[in-house]
């Protein structure tokens, strides 16, 4: 019986992978192209980006593109239902005209972490996104579109929060932090009132890697920092809760899969998200997906052909796609 060929795709901000399976959730080829999200790169870097990630992935697993049986994507950009028609046509456009499932690129962790296919994904990187699939398909999402919407816990929102425990340093509402040496350090400013002064002037701008000095900050023990990070926890916690309610599993055993670089953390977010999780959904289980998130793709792909026996593969998939992502050199 010849092979069925399965194509995920993740499109993101800073890189777009492609990943290409067989049934038996066997990885055969992986492909890095670069920022796809069209808001960023526009709609030729949306295509451009794709283009290179799949060739690659199919020159690696040696099959063309009309033996893929279906695909799944998650597209950086994608947010709401109108912008559907326009991501389909541009990727008519590169030849991907197959059956698929696209959904916005968080969707891609709760179909790799979830072992039945449901349940509650938050992606925690530079900013936060969540969505939720329920046993009986029903579905919640966040608007996504960050803190204009009271969305909190990435990076980017750890950073923010932090600059205003610094500032309540210099305006002497709290006690003196640790993050202010070290956002002084970074940016070159002469003294705490020059930092906040270039700041607010924008004569200094903050830097992703902040988000890390916070952590770093907060396992020393310096409390403010560490007042930062239990309320991105608790944020996230409260994101999880309204798809849970969404999908109505608080007495279900929703799996809460978690993705993305704010988790490297550990303990010092986990604790408060399980906290405020597990006083909603006390039968939450909590799972931190190392794998790529494009193996979400695969799965989002399978299950248009296979069902819900596509998630029988899942652990061979995770296995097999994270050997092939490293021996890529991702």
């Amino acid at each position: 019986m010849p092979h069925q060929y399965f194509l995920g795709i993740d499109v993101g901000a800073t890189k777009t992978a492609a990943l290409i399976a067989d049934e038996t959730g066997t990885a055969l080829g992986y492909g890095l192209g670069g920022p796809g999200n069209h808001e960023s790169v526009g709609w030729d870097g949306f295509k451009q980006a794709i283009d290179d990630a799949v060739k690659q992935a199919l020159a690696q697993a040696g099959v063309t593109i009309a033996e893929i049986a279906a695909a799944g994507m998650g597209l950086a950009g994608l947010d709401w239902d109108n912008e559907y028609e326009i991501h389909t046509s541009a990727l008519a456009e590169i030849g991907l005209t197959m059956p698929m499932f696209i959904d916005n690129d968080s969707a891609l962790g709760l179909y790799a972490g979830a072992s039945q296919g449901w349940g509650v994904c938050v992606a925690a990187g530079s900013s936060n996104n969540a969505r939720g699939r329920g046993k009986d398909g029903r579905l919640g999402r966040i608007t996504g579109h960050g803190s204009e919407f009271g969305e909190y816990g990435g990076a980017w929102e750890i950073i923010h929060h932090a600059i205003q425990k610094v500032a309540y340093e210099w305006s002497k509402r709290i006690a003196p932090t640790a993050m202010s040496p070290v956002f002084i350090a970074d940016t070159g400013a002469r003294n705490l009132a020059d930092l906040v002064e270039g700041l607010a002037l924008r004569r200094y701008e903050p830097k992703g890697y902040w988000a890390i000095r916070v952590f770093e900050c907060a396992a020393a023990g310096d409390k403010a920092a560490r007042d930062v990070i239990t309320w991105a926890g608790h944020e996230l916690g409260e994101t999880a809760c309204a798809i849970i309610r969404q999908i109505e599993a608080e007495n279900e055993p929703v799996e809460i899969i978690l993705t993305g670089s704010v988790y490297k953390g550990g303990e010092l977010i986990l604790g408060p998200l399980r906290e405020v999780v597990l006083a909603t959904a006390p039968q939450a289980k909590f799972i931190v997906v190392d794998a790529p998130p494009v193996v979400g793709g695969v799965l989002m792909g399978m299950e248009l052909i296979l069902g819900k026996d596509a998630y029988k593969t899942r652990a061979h998939l995770l296995e097999t796609a994270r050997a092939l992502s490293v021996s890529s050199g991702e």
